[in-house]
């Protein structure tokens, strides 16, 4: 007999997890599917998608490693530390890096127990309908279910004729997992993979090269802060070329060679050991079967949905990357518990214009809302508070002083529209910004919020001064 379920999640990943342990929370019988896409020593499936296995996690933790033996070699000594020469041991950091995610999601599984979610081992494939109930088959077993959930995020979207081995040519699963550290590194994309994890190997030692196909820097970012993190990125060490036509890819034994046109059109070829592809991401798919249901998809490849993540046929919905918006996993999460109380009966919610972006190279990038140009395309009458980091106490104890705050109010009411922070830390202090806004606040709310001293939140109660032109430290 086939076993059925209330709800039935297909993906593991943040959306599909935190859709199934809601749903389990608010009285149904959940079930969650994933197949062994990610190496696991024990042969079994790993729940946590892209952003446990090979995605947020990994790549933060490496992050952190690499940072450290940076300050260790560039910042202690400027603060009377003395250390000698620091080596790094690759081995060491990307096992830490694998034990961190292998806790992370054996503690997913645990979270299911806890929460009597069932955990099915295979991938979820419609086979049509059985009255009311959804036939998804998974592995070599078929189930039924009321409702289900399809959360099976995205993939890495690889150039054409040019194969992905993860060893000489990588997306972000063989970025993360390189044994040494390449002399040159090469890098198409420079978006948030490419600078993460150019970031990453540039601190331990790589020559890293990132080109990037469009005119701008950042383009999507504030454009103040784009600047800003070109400036900043360039001095590190970072060489990144904007407007680049990539031209022919040709692959040895002994390294990657890269053709490739510059914005003045100027031919030139880059050498490297190693190359990165980094040019964005594709909604994964591959082997739903949703024709067998009638799933309509869009032009991109999408699950199609509305604002509340319901497909065209009742009782299936979407979550994260494999429908429209931004492909974040926090915005997956807020998907996925929006629809597990939509089912409920509950108005469950989630608020599209205030989920924030982060970036964690040093300095972290983060915003939330408009930036300065969307406002200006929009007509948008505003105002604009800007503190630099430097005028910070703690940024300056903390020998951070880079970046700035920057605040925008709508010239009328006053409510803040975008908050844009480029600076330590920022992926924390983006959060204050996010609670204002979804509380629909105004900068002069957060001006008149005590904040402790010496803290880097300062610089955030200083913008919003700003806005009305009274900061007090600059």
């Amino acid at each position: 007999m086939s076993k059925q379920f209330d709800v039935l999640v297909i993906g593991g990943g943040p959306g599909g997890y935190v859709a199934a342990i809601r749903a389990a929370q608010l009285g149904f019988s959940a079930a969650c599917c994933e197949s062994n896409p990610y190496a696991d020593p024990k042969g079994e499936p790993r729940l946590g998608g892209t952003c446990l296995n090979v995605g947020c996690i990994p790549s933060k933790a490496l992050l952190h490693t690499s940072h450290l033996f940076e300050e260790a070699g560039h910042s202690f000594e400027a603060q009377g530390i003395k250390v000698g020469k620091a080596t790094i041991d690759v081995p060491v950091m990307k096992g830490r890096k694998d034990t961190i995610v292998t806790q992370l999601t054996s503690g997913i599984k645990g979270l299911f127990k806890k929460n009597k979610v069932t955990m099915l081992n295979g991938h979820g494939s419609f086979v049509g309908k059985e009255g009311d109930l959804y036939k998804v088959k998974v592995g070599a077993d078929e189930v039924l279910a009321k409702q289900v959930i399809i959360a099976t995020g995205s993939k890495p979207r690889h150039l054409p004729n040019v194969p992905v081995d993860n060893k000489m040519v990588m997306d972000n699963e063989g970025a993360l997992n390189q044994e040494s550290v390449p002399k040159k590194l090469a890098i198409i994309g420079a978006g948030v993979i490419g600078l993460e994890m150019g970031s990453v190997w540039r601190r331990v030692g790589s020559e890293v090269t990132i080109l990037e196909a469009m005119p701008d820097f950042l383009a999507f970012a504030d454009q103040d802060i784009a600047k800003e993190a070109l400036k900043l990125f360039t001095k590190q060490g970072l060489n990144i070329q904007t407007g680049v036509k990539i031209g022919d890819i040709k692959t040895t034994k002994k390294g990657v060679s890269i053709a490739y046109e510059t914005k003045d059109g100027k031919a030139e070829k880059l050498d490297a050991d190693r190359l990165i592809v980094s040019i964005g991401r594709i909604p994964n798919t591959d082997g739903l079967n949703g024709e067998a249901v009638g799933l309509k998809l869009t032009d991109r490849g999408m699950v199609e949905v509305d604002g509340h993540c319901k497909t065209n046929l009742p009782g299936v919905w979407a979550v994260g990357d494999v429908v429209r918006g931004p492909m974040l996993a926090h915005k997956a999460m807020e998907e996925g518990v929006m629809v597990a109380e939509l089912m409920a009966g509950q108005a469950g919610h989630c608020n599209f214009d205030t989920i924030p972006g982060v970036i964690y190279t040093a300095p972290e990038i983060a915003w939330v809302g408009k930036s300065e140009q969307q406002l200006k395309a929009d007509g948008v009458a505003y105002k604009v508070g800007k503190i630099p980091f430097m005028a910070n106490g703690r940024a300056l104890g903390m020998g951070e002083p880079s970046g700035f705050v920057k605040m925008l109010a709508c010239a009328q009411t006053d409510r803040i529209l975008g908050v844009h922070i480029i600076g330590a830390n920022a992926s924390e202090l983006i959060s204050e910004a996010v609670v204002a806004m979804e509380f629909g606040g105004a900068s002069e709310d957060l001006a008149r919020i005590c904040h402790a001293h010496p803290t880097l939140s300062e610089a955030v109660h200083e913008a919003a001064l700003a806005c009305d032109k009274r900061p007090l430290h600059f």
